[in-house]
Formats: C-alpha cells, sequence, structure tokens
C-alpha cells in the first residue's frame, strides 16, 4: 500500500446531530510525512498499527508505536509525525455529533493524557477496520459506519471506561433539549422554550450545550433545521419557499442566507433538480 493508497468517507451534506462519522482510513505513512500544527473541528483517534512517529498535543511530545493510539479533540492544536526510518502505519476514524462528547466521556478518554496505549489483546484494528470496509456517502453506509462506530466506543469503554459513573446528569438536560427541539422544530421556539422544556435557565443551557456539543443551543437549532430542510430538498421533491417554511423557518430569504452559509450553496442549487425553484420574490 502506498501513502495514498488508503480509504476515506466524509460526511455528506447534512449535518447529523447525535453522531456522525466525518472520515475514516488506513494509511501507510513515508518517512517523516506530518501533519500540523494545526487544529481539527471533530474527535479524531488514531490507531498505530505499526511503526512509529511523534505525537505533540499543548506543548508535550509523545514518542508512539504499535499499540499505542492518540485522541485529538476538537479545537485542540496538535501535530504529528511519522518516523524518518521506521513510518508508521494507521487506522483512524474521525466522529462528532451531539453525543459525541457523552460517549468519550463514558470511555474515559477525556480524563487521560491524549495518547494511551492499548492492550495487547485489544480489537481496535479489528472495529477499526469494520467502519472502514463500510464507508460510504449513501445514507444505509452512513448507519453502517455509525454502527460500527458505536462498537469501537463502545470497546474503548470496556478497556479503559471502567471508573467513569455510568450516570451522568447534567447530560440529561441536554437530552431533554434535544428531544423538545427534535418534537418542536417546525414551529415557533426559541431558546427560552428549550431551556423551560430541559428545566434549566437559558445561561446554563449555554452552558451545558458548549460542554457537551460544543455549540451554542442555538447554533444547534439553526443547524437542525437546515439538515431538516436539506432532506426535504433532497429527498420529499419540496419547493425552497415549502421546505424552509417546514423546517421552521418564517423568513425565506433569511433561510436562503443561512442555508448557504452552512450548506456552501443556495438552496434552489441543492441536489441539482431535486431543490426546484420556489422563492416568494423570484430565483436566486
Amino acid at each position: 500500500m502506498t501513502e495514498d493508497g488508503f480509504r476515506r468517507s466524509y460526511k455528506g451534506e447534512s449535518y447529523n446531530l447525535g453522531l456522525a462519522v466525518y472520515s475514516c482510513g488506513l494509511q501507510r505513512c513515508r518517512p517523516s510525512h506530518s501533519w500540523g500544527p494545526a487544529v481539527r473541528d471533530h474527535y479524531l483517534i488514531h490507531y498505530i498499527v505499526r511503526g512509529k512517529g511523534r505525537f505533540t498535543s499543548g506543548g508535550k511530545k509523545w514518542e508512539l508505536q504499535a499499540g499505542d493510539a492518540f485522541l485529538i479533540q476538537p479545537s485542540t492544536i496538535v501535530s504529528y509525525e511519522a518516523d524518518l526510518t521506521y513510518p508508521w502505519e494507521y487506522d483512524w476514524v474521525g466522529f462528532n455529533g451531539s453525543d459525541a462528547k457523552h460517549l468519550l466521556r463514558q470511555t474515559g478518554l477525556l480524563d487521560m493524557e491524549p495518547v494511551f496505549h492499548c492492550p495487547p489483546e485489544n480489537r481496535f484494528h479489528m472495529l477499526l477496520a469494520d467502519i472502514i470496509a463500510v464507508s460510504g456517502s449513501s445514507c444505509s453506509a452512513e448507519a453502517r459506519m455509525e454502527s460500527g462506530l458505536l462498537r469501537f466506543l463502545a470497546e474503548l469503554m470496556d478497556t479503559f471506561g471502567t471508573h467513569v459513573p455510568s450516570s451522568d446528569n447534567s447530560y440529561s438536560y441536554v437530552q431533554k433539549a434535544i428531544q423538545f427541539i427534535d418534537r418542536n422544530y417546525a414551529g415557533s421556539i426559541d431558546i427560552e422554550k428549550i431551556a423551560q422544556s430541559a428545566g434549566v435557565s437559558r445561561s446554563h443551557l449555554y452552558r451545558l450545550f458548549m460542554a457537551y456539543i460544543n455549540m451554542p443551543p442555538n447554533e444547534y437549532l439553526t443547524r437542525y433545521r437546515i439538515n431538516k430542510a436539506a432532506a426535504f430538498l433532497k429527498d420529499g421533491g419540496l419547493t425552497v419557499g415549502e421546505a424552509a417554511y417546514s423546517a421552521g423557518f418564517a423568513d425565506q430569504l433569511y433561510f436562503s442566507r443561512v442555508f448557504k452559509k452552512y450548506m456552501g450553496m443556495p438552496p434552489s442549487k441543492f441536489s441539482g433538480s431535486t431543490a426546484k425553484e420556489g422563492l416568494l420574490h423570484g430565483k436566486e
């Protein structure tokens, strides 16, 4: 396998709000191949299959080899480099979503150093290979990747998470808020109503969302609605106006601006001819 001979799967247009695989693959690096220093916008776990390399985070450097792994958290400046004489080969999986931090907390990894050594009898390589094997951009492939990711995280919980409390009361407030959004996104809801549904203040809800989801609740609501609108346009054959209203956007022009911000294109261009022109004030 050459350095370019690896498989990757990227998250598609929709924004999965629970748990989503962003990328996965197996890479055999050339000598001194490096990445960073830079940041990621999602969680990323590398498992070293063979070879050696270096990982740097927070000004600290680790020399790693087969059986070691490292976790990159969002917005953390890191860098890593393959060894000059025995460059590493590693599996990786990148992921995020509203449940990602909660699940990672159950693994115990968030309370450890970003690097960790896996026991010899571990199944991590096999579980990551399973995710890579089903990678793709279709809905069924995404479901299979997420299923594989859950099995991988469960294995991490069994291996490293023995001292993690089984319950997390703070996260239950986030779950209540997310459930309220899921049931009421199409209506006239705001952060005050969402906080009331969860039984917390607006300020506390903000802190909980930042702690568990890495985004404020108003951005979560907007992303959720945009995701729903994208699904309506792609799969429901709705006009732009119909999709906007169905997703909870009363102002269609505002919807078009926000949609383009998050999806990288205006809604009328989304999914080709599936998204029909339907603006109240003419074409975009």
